[in-house]
C-alpha cells in the first residue's frame, strides 16, 4: 500500500506540474513569451486550495491498490471543485490579472489525467505482480458466462494470484470474439468441453448468479461433459444474507437446480412489526428455530429469547447469534417448552411481544412406533406453550405446522393437525392472536433426506429411495422462516396460512441430482435402490383439505386458509384425556383419542395413497391463467 503522505506529495506534485505546463503551453503560442516562475504566491495559493478540496472530498480515503471507475469520477469532481477554489482565492488575490483564461478551462482534465492515469497503472501492476509472482502454481479456469459477474470474478481470480483466468464462454453471439478484462469470449456454453481442453482448463467457474432452476440444470450438465471440478459464484441474496462471502467460489447446491427462485418478501411490513421488539423461539437450536432467530435479529428485533431442551444445540445457537449480531440482547433458558414452569418463566423472563413456536418431533417412520412422545410433544407441549402465551397476553403465537397436518395418514400430521386445532380453540379474538404456518419439507434440515442422500452418496452408496414415483415439495429453510416471518406480520386472529413451495420434486430426481453434483453417475459409480414406502409414508403430499378454502394475500407465495370450525369443548377434553393416557403410556388410548378428535384421519390408508392429488398453488394457478 501507497503511504498516505506519498500520496497527497504526489497529488500535489501534480497539481504544480499541470499549474506549470498549462502556463507555459498558453505562453508557447505568443511571439514573445513571457517566463513563468516555479514557485510564486500565485501557485501557493492554487496548491493550498486545490489540496483542501482533495482533503474535503475524500480523496484519500480510497487505495491505489483498488482504484476503479469511480475513483476517477471522485478526481474529477475534486478537480472541478478545486477550480472553483483556486479561482476563488486567487480572485481575492489579484483578482485573476496574470492566469489566462485558457489555463482554467484546461487545468481540470489535464489534472484528472495526471491523478488517474498513475492511479491506474499502480493498479495493473499490482494485479500482474500477483499473477506473475504465482504464475507457476496458478490454477487456469474456464469461466461460464461473460457479464457483470464475470467482469467481477475475474478482475477477484487475478487479485488473489491462485488462478489464471484462460477463457470466457457465453451463448450472446454480440459477445463472442470480445475480451473482458483482456479474456477472449472463445465461443458458447456448449462448446465448453472442446474449449476447456484447448486452454488446458483445470476448473469451471459458473458466473451466471440469476440463472433459473431449468438452465442451471442444463449448465451443470455442461460442466459435468468436460470432466472437470466446477464452482458458482453466489447469488446477491445468498451475500446479503450473509450464507455467502463476497467473491467465494461455491459449490452448486441442490437448492439450486430445484426451481426455487428467491422469495422477496415485504420486508418493510416485516420490519415495521418486528423493529425494536421482543421475540421468544421454542426449539431454538433446530433448522427451523435457529433460522427463525436470524430472521428476527437481522430484521430489527432488540431481544430474543431462545428455548431449548438440547444443551448444546442451546450453546451452538446462542454463539452463532451473539458472534453475528452482537449487539442484540439474547436470553437462553434451557428446559422443556411442554414443562409449563419452564415456560411460564422463559415468558416472565423475556416478556416476549411474539412468540414461534417451533418445538415437535418431525421425523414420520420414527413417530409411527412412538406415538406417547408424539403426542405430548407435538400436540400437549403445544397447548401448553400456547395457553401460556394467552395467560401472559403476547401479542402474537405463530405455530409451526406441516402439509402432512392435511388429511393425515401419519402420526406426525395427526399430532400436528390437532395441535393446530388446539390454537384456533385458543384464539379468543381479544388477546393474544394465534398463527398456524404450514410448509413442507425443509432443504438440508435436520433429519432431511438431502443430508441422508450426501451421506450416502460419500460413503459410496447405494443411495435409497423409498418409490421411484415418491414426490415431496422442498424449501429452503432461510425462504420458509421469511415467509413464516411474513405471515405473521400481517396475519389474522385463528389463521392458517400455507406457503408456496414451487412444484412437487420426485424424490428419484432429487437423487439423480445430488449424485452428479458429486461428480459421479447415477447407475454407474452410485446405486440407487427403491425399498418401498416406510410406515406413514404417502406417494404424493397433499397442500389443502376440501373444505378450506383458501384466498391470496398480500404476498404472491402466501395463501390464508378459512379454518374449519372446531369445537372448543370436544378439543378441551381430548387434552385432558391425552394427559391422562400420555401419563400411563397407553397407546392404544392415544391412538383411539387422536381418531375420535380428528375424522380426517386415517392411518389405515397410509401405503394405500398413491393415487393422492398434486395440487397446484392456487396464486400461481391464477397467474398462469391471466
Amino acid at each position: 500500500m501507497v503511504p498516505r503522505l506519498m500520496v497527497v506529495g504526489h497529488d500535489l506534485l501534480m497539481v504544480w506540474l499541470c499549474w506549470e505546463a498549462l502556463h507555459h503551453l498558453r505562453y508557447a503560442m505568443l511571439p514573445n513569451p513571457p517566463s513563468y516562475p516555479l514557485w510564486s504566491p500565485e501557485i501557493a495559493i492554487v496548491l493550498v486550495a486545490q489540496g483542501l478540496v482533495f482533503w474535503w472530498v475524500g480523496l484519500y480515503r480510497g487505495l491505489w491498490r483498488f482504484a476503479s471507475v469511480p475513483d476517477l469520477g471522485n478526481i474529477l469532481k475534486a478537480s472541478l471543485i478545486g477550480l472553483l477554489a483556486l479561482a476563488l482565492g486567487l480572485a481575492l488575490y489579484n483578482r485573476l490579472g496574470s492566469v489566462p483564461r485558457a489555463v482554467l478551462v484546461m487545468y481540470p482534465f489535464l489534472l484528472v489525467g495526471l491523478l488517474g492515469m498513475p492511479r491506474l497503472m499502480f493498479r495493473a501492476w499490482k494485479d500482474n505482480q500477483n499473477t506473475d509472482s504465482k504464475n507457476g502454481i496458478a490454477l487456469r479456469v474456464l469461466i461460464l458466462g461473460a457479464g457483470r459477474s464475470s467482469e467481477a470474478l475475474v478482475r477477484d481470480l487475478r487479485r488473489s494470484g491462485a488462478y489464471q483466468p484462460v477463457g470466457l464462454l457465453d451463448d450472446s453471439a454480440r459477445l463472442q470474439g470480445t475480451k473482458l478484462h483482456g479474456v477472449p469470449v472463445l465461443g458458447g456454453l456448449s462448446d465448453a468441453a472442446t474449449i476447456a481442453k484447448e486452454t488446458a482448463a483445470k476448473l469451471i467457474v459458473i458466473a451466471m448468479p440469476s440463472l433459473d432452476a431449468a438452465n442451471m440444470q442444463r449448465v451443470v450438465a455442461i460442466c459435468e461433459s468436460t470432466g472437470l471440478p466446477f464452482r458458482t459464484v453466489p447469488r446477491l441474496v445468498d451475500v446479503l444474507e450473509g450464507r455467502s462471502l463476497p467473491g467465494e467460489l461455491k459449490e452448486v447446491a441442490i437448492d439450486d437446480l430445484l426451481g426455487r427462485k428467491p422469495v422477496t418478501p415485504d420486508w418493510k411490513l416485516i420490519r415495521g412489526w418486528l423493529g425494536g421488539r421482543t421475540v421468544l423461539v421454542t426449539g431454538a437450536g433446530g433448522s427451523i428455530g435457529s433460522e427463525l432467530c436470524r430472521q428476527c435479529a437481522r430484521h430489527g428485533a432488540s431481544r430474543i429469547a431462545l428455548l431449548e431442551v438440547d444443551e448444546l444445540a442451546l450453546v451452538t445457537a446462542q454463539t452463532e447469534l451473539h458472534r453475528a449480531f452482537p449487539d442484540l440482547e439474547i436470553i437462553s433458558v434451557l428446559g422443556n417448552c411442554g414443562d409449563p414452569a419452564v415456560i411460564q418463566h422463559a415468558l416472565k423472563t423475556a416478556e416476549p411481544d411474539a412468540v414461534f413456536h417451533a418445538a415437535a418431533y418431525k421425523q414420520v417412520p420414527l413417530l409411527e412406533k412412538q406415538l406417547r412422545e408424539a403426542v405430548r410433544n407435538n400436540v400437549l407441549a403445544t397447548e401448553a406453550v400456547a395457553r401460556a402465551c394467552r395467560e401472559a397476553n403476547v401479542g402474537t403465537f405463530v405455530f409451526i405446522s406441516t402439509d402432512k397436518a392435511v388429511d393425515p395418514v401419519n402420526v406426525l400430521g395427526a399430532t400436528k393437525r390437532l395441535a393446530e386445532m388446539v390454537c384456533q380453540t385458543l384464539d379468543d379474538r381479544v388477546s393474544t392472536r394465534f398463527v398456524t404456518v404450514r410448509f413442507g419439507n425443509v432443504l438440508d434440515s435436520a433429519g432431511s433426506v438431502v443430508p441422508l442422500f450426501r451421506e450416502q452418496i460419500r460413503l459410496g452408496g447405494p443411495v435409497t429411495v423409498t418409490d421411484p414415483e415418491v414426490t415431496r415439495y422442498f424449501m429452503t429453510i432461510p425462504e420458509a422462516c421469511q415467509l413464516i416471518v411474513q405471515a405473521a406480520a400481517s396475519a389474522a386472529h385463528a389463521s392458517i396460512y400455507t406457503l408456496d413451495m414451487g412444484e412437487p420434486v420426485p424424490i428419484r430426481v432429487l437423487a439423480e441430482q445430488m449424485i452428479r453434483l458429486a461428480g459421479k453417475q447415477p447407475g454407474k459409480d452410485i446405486a440407487i435402490v427403491y425399498t418401498g414406502l416406510r410406515p406413514g409414508e404417502k406417494l404424493h403430499e397433499t397442500l389443502f383439505h376440501a373444505e378450506e378454502l383458501y384466498r391470496p394475500t398480500s404476498h404472491s407465495k402466501i395463501l390464508e386458509a378459512r379454518a374449519r370450525d372446531a369445537s372448543t369443548e370436544i378439543i378441551t377434553r381430548a387434552v385432558s384425556l391425552l394427559q391422562t393416557a400420555v401419563a400411563n403410556y397407553d397407546n392404544d388410548e392415544l391412538s383411539r383419542i387422536l381418531r375420535a378428535a380428528i375424522p380426517e384421519f386415517s392411518p389405515s390408508g397410509q401405503n394405500a395413497d398413491a393415487g393422492a392429488t398434486i395440487v397446484q398453488f392456487p396464486a400461481r394457478e391464477a397467474r398462469h391463467t391471466r
